[in-house]
């Protein structure tokens, strides 16, 4: 899946927490999240809109809200390809540990052939065989 194909997917599911996401597609948006943040907060700095030092300015605050939805969702959809619930994501509340177990299971080999949250992605969706993409 190439990055622009990621990054397209993600927002045509912008609110969909159901079915699951491939590992590239999950990778893909937070590179291209992580991306946006800095330009954003680049573009506070140049503009002088920060609300106050080392606080997130105005252009970061929309960027922010704008990209919440659709990261929570592609990290749920994420978990599904590993047979895991959404509800996983609260482990993140857990400090230092719940990240760390979080970037382990995104980081996972997705369930290979159908699991209880749909089809896999790489051949439900792409028409590749599992593991070759």
């Amino acid at each position: 899946m190439s990055p622009i194909d990621a990054v397209k997917s993600v927002f045509s599911n912008y609110a969909s927490f159901g079915g699951r996401a491939r590992r590239s597609e999950y990778w893909w948006f937070a590179l291209f999240s992580w991306v946006v943040s800095i330009v954003a907060s680049v573009l506070d700095g140049a503009f002088g809109t920060q609300m106050g030092s080392g606080s997130l300015g105005v252009i970061g605050l929309i960027v922010t809200l704008a990209l919440l939805l659709p990261s929570i969702a592609v990290a749920v959809r994420r978990l599904h390809d590993t047979n895991r619930a959404g509800w996983w994501l609260l482990i993140a509340l857990i400090p230092l540990v719940g990240a760390i177990v979080l970037i382990v299971f995104f980081a996972m080999e997705g369930t290979r052939g159908e699991n209880r949250f749909g089809a896999d992605p790489k051949t439900a969706s792409y028409g590749v065989a599992p593991g070759i993409a």
